[in-house]
């Protein structure tokens, strides 16, 4: 009797892994040796702050100010004291 032997496919599951940077290169040597896949996806980028710098102090704006500005810029917050021609005297100056 002659006895064939058939090799399966393995099965893989995927998995997410948070894994330092010291550590990296005996992963992948482990992940190799093991015969796993890495497949490393891109982080998503982080939202950057607004932020504005003042020449004048060499400071950037502090997260106080800029949530004035930010809302200014949106409408929010707007009122202006006084009467239509002060307004129009003022916003000509800008």
């Amino acid at each position: 009797m002659n006895a064939t032997s058939t090799v399966q496919p393995m099965a893989f599951d995927t998995v997410s892994l948070d894994i330092p940077k010291a550590d990296i290169t005996f992963f992948k040597t482990l992940a190799k040796k093991m015969g796993w896949k890495i497949n490393k996806k891109a982080q998503p980028a982080k939202p950057q702050k607004k932020s504005l710098y003042d020449p004048e102090s060499g400071c950037y704006l502090n997260d106080e100010t800029m949530k004035v500005i930010e809302d200014a810029e949106n409408g929010i917050g707007l009122e202006f004291m006084g009467s239509v021609e002060e307004f129009k005297e003022w916003a000509k100056n800008l």
